[in-house]
């Protein structure tokens, strides 16, 4: 059993993550939250034993195989470094970091150390997302040529705070949404994106300058090139990924979601036909396959080079809107 720390007292972990942990056969043995009186309501609210206020007493803990980081952004670096010094396998948030060289330093951290680190991209373990990663390997649509992302939505109220106002902690919706574009399309084409471009808007919900929409192109080491639309403020769309190759069609509806839903349809010369899928919790999925990997079973869903690729995404991303130029991705490796 792997004896879990959380690092950050937030609503993804209370939504999502604690319950996969303890789905998979997990436990939860602490919390840290800045705020002593946060930390102590959240612990009792959660079932969780301890809560504490400081990184140093959480990652110390003998008690603590793993930690789940899910604080602010500019936070991830220095927590991730100090789990890895203390020898805990880590699960963090996307993006890793507000910087590239950041991100890759977590990761090197925890490769000397010699323990797991893994980026929580809830999207690659979708069914959806699979069978259309299985059906363009098997050929089903010929060549790859494109593919289009519809990931706008509506940020619920009380995920506004931070996302929106606080440009120091990585707010607004390239480093929020982008990121797990880039991390779903590098997984369902199997190709690392090398250019991006793209134009941000400002359409009334983001503080301090943030985007809060953006709309924009990635062009992939195959030849695919792919549109993206993510947003907060679109009350009323649905989300989507198409890929179209030589051959046929993929059509992803309602998938870019943290619901185990959505239908993908191919579309060749023979007509259409819905994909078989096996819809199962897309968190439980992930914890699944990081508790394996504590075992020494395989390796996480979204590696720590994974979250780098992703955070490397999202900051040509941010440059090319800033710029109006095409940026080229780079990740160093």
């Amino acid at each position: 059993m792997t004896r879990w720390g959380l690092i950050g007292a937030s609503t993804i972990a209370k939504e999502w993550v604690t319950s996969a942990i303890r789905a998979t056969g997990g436990e939860i043995v602490s919390v840290m939250s800045t705020s002593a009186e946060r930390g102590k309501a959240y612990a009792a609210e959660q079932g969780i034993p301890k809560s504490v206020t400081t990184l140093d007493a959480l990652v110390n803990d003998p008690e603590i195989d793993a930690v789940y980081i899910s604080t602010t952004n500019e936070l991830h670096r220095d927590q991730a470094l100090a789990a890895a010094k203390a020898g805990k396998h880590i699960l963090c948030e996307k993006p890793l970091a507000m910087a590239l060289d950041d991100a890759r330093a977590m990761v090197k951290a925890a490769k000397d150390a010699g323990v797991v680190m893994a980026t929580n991209h809830h999207l690659r373990n979708a069914a959806t997302h699979r069978a259309m990663r299985e059906a363009i390997k098997a050929g089903r649509i010929g060549t790859p040529l494109s593919a289009r992302v519809f990931h706008a939505v509506y940020l619920p109220p009380h995920l506004q705070g931070w996302r929106l106002d606080k440009p120091e902690a990585g707010g607004g919706v390239i480093l929020d949404i982008t990121v797990h574009d880039a991390d779903t399309l590098r997984f369902v084409l199997d190709s690392d994106p090398v250019e991006a471009i793209a134009f941000s808007q400002a359409g009334g919900m983001g503080q301090a300058g943030l985007e809060d929409a953006v709309m924009g192109v990635l062009r992939f080491e195959n030849g695919v090139i792919a549109q993206f639309h993510d947003g907060f403020t679109t009350k009323f769309a649905e989300t989507g990924l198409e890929v179209h190759g030589t051959d046929g069609s993929l059509i992803g509806r309602n998938v870019m979601t943290q619901r185990g839903t959505g239908t993908v349809t191919l579309r060749d010369a023979s007509g259409e036909h819905e994909l078989p899928l096996d819809h199962r919790n897309l968190y439980e999925t992930a914890l699944s396959a990081f508790h394996a990997a504590v075992a020494g079973k395989g390796q996480p869903s979204a590696t720590g080079e994974d979250g780098v690729w992703s955070l490397a995404t999202g900051l040509a991303v941010v440059e090319a809107a800033h710029t109006g130029k095409t940026v080229r991705i780079e990740t160093g490796f």
